[in-house]
């Protein structure tokens, strides 16, 4: 019975995740009730907190995107970028990585990716260097980010043995650096230069199509958005801030079997209430309009993400506490003698949902049931970028669709793809980075 429950579960997976959108959600609901009705399978438990972190923090950044500030970042980026086109290939993943750390979500690369383009090929520089270091970049900076849905999970599962989120960042941020640099120097010298690749030349001189156009904002526009993006990365810097001290949240008194407790805010309501009044300080102080935040790309992908998470860790969730003694009894010993086992499954896992965020909400409590030690979970954290794997991820394909020189590609033998080396460059050394850091650190 038990790996007929897995062939569900699996099954449902595979199915959403090929569907694609809000599917992964809608069919992990299917499962749900197929493991509850007929099977008798107890209900197990949505992640509320987890959601309710991801709504209100897509909530602020939908309202930051109202009022210009994305437009704003990405424009800042790009003047960087076109000051030093010959830096081009460190520069664009390094922007890449902090503009998406800022942001806490990798929706703002699509600005990015053509601007990358346009500055590599009138640099002379090969744009597959720049382009698929780029896409990694931001999927490592996602992870870093204090409040991408990714982070948000994972703290919300580790609460439970006592981890901040200012342990979690203090060997992520460092780890993931570590692993773009090593990623860099994968891609320094990758292929022939762009002048010596007559494929290359050919590709450009039938290129009719207009050049990519440099980002402008009007004064007024860009003084909202420069403005909303500071509340926005304050709001970020409080929410560390309360992480990093936990003596400074706000605390209150609760009657605990009728006598009164002093009691912090954990950090999951923290999280909220900040994201939720950085949000409406957007609205009053910047004009940003409510209408035009929900109608927004990251409202709509954050959404997406909120619905794939709802259906797919609940569905999880019941398969776990029907199978929980079976589950920890076998694997416990095996993962405590070969940690690099809970890495491979975050890694092959996220290549599945295609989302960090929804593979640490299945697997993270997972690894808190098996009684992994607090500094395994976080030094494995950056394994769960495995987006990258197969060449049908959204950032992926738009880097190969914007690079008009065709460098930047999908092999013959589709995983032979621009991306792998540095991806797994990348990936294995963030991950190696963090093992040997939270060992350290925590």
């Amino acid at each position: 019975m038990f790996f007929f429950q897995l062939a569900i579960l699996l099954l449902c997976i595979v199915i959403g995740a090929r569907l694609g959108g809000i599917a992964l959600g809608t069919v992990s609901g299917i499962g749900l009730a197929f493991f509850m009705v007929v099977l008798g399978m107890p209900p197990g438990n949505p992640p509320a907190v987890v959601l309710g972190m991801i709504l209100a923090v897509i909530t602020a950044l939908s309202m930051m995107e109202a009022a210009g500030g994305m437009d704003f970042l990405v424009l800042t980026a790009e003047k960087l970028l076109r000051k030093n086109p010959r830096r081009i290939t460190v520069l664009a993943p390094l922007i890449t990585y902090l503009l998406i750390f800022a942001a806490g979500t990798q929706h703002v690369i699509y600005s990015l990716l053509p601007v990358i383009a346009e500055v590599s090929t009138k640099a002379g520089v090969r744009p597959e260097r720049a382009m698929s270091m780029s896409v990694i970049a931001a999927q490592h900076g996602l992870i870093a980010s204090p409040v991408s849905a990714a982070t948000v999970a994972l703290l919300a599962a580790l609460v439970t043995l006592g981890a901040s989120l200012g342990q979690i960042l203090m060997v992520t941020i460092p780890a993931t650096l570590f692993g773009v640099a090593m990623g860099i120097l994968s891609v320094a010298w990758k292929g022939r230069e762009l002048a010596d690749d007559p494929e290359a030349q050919q590709r450009l001189a039938e290129v009719t199509a207009a050049d990519a156009q440099q980002t402008t904002m009007e004064e007024a526009a860009r003084k909202r958005g420069m403005g909303s993006c500071m509340v926005f990365l304050c709001g970020v810097a409080v929410v560390v801030l309360f992480g990093l001290f936990p003596a400074l949240r706000p605390s209150y008194t609760a009657l605990v079997d009728g006598v009164p407790v002093s009691t912090s805010v954990d950090m999951g309501r923290v999280i909220m209430i900040v994201m939720l009044a950085a949000a409406g300080l957007i609205t009053f102080l910047f004009k940003a309009s409510p209408a035009a935040a929900v109608q927004g790309k990251l409202m709509r992908g954050g959404l997406v993400a909120i619905i794939s998470i709802l259906g797919v860790s609940w569905l999880g969730s019941s398969f776990f506490n029907a199978n929980e003694e079976t589950i920890v009894g076998t694997i416990s010993a095996f993962i405590g003698n070969y940690p690099w086992v809970f890495a491979l499954g975050l890694f092959v896992l996220s290549i599945l949902l295609f989302s960090q965020a929804a593979t640490i909400v299945i697997l993270a409590p997972v690894g808190v049931a098996l009684g992994m030690p607090l500094h395994l979970l976080i030094g494995v954290y950056p394994a769960v970028n495995g987006n990258f794997f197969l060449p049908t991820y959204g950032t992926v394909l738009a880097a190969v669709s914007f690079d008009q020189t065709g460098t930047t590609k999908i092999g013959k033998y589709l995983l032979n793809h621009s991306f792998m080396i540095p991806g797994l460059v990348t990936t294995v050394s963030a991950t190696c980075a963090g093992l040997v850091l939270a060992a350290l650190l925590l």
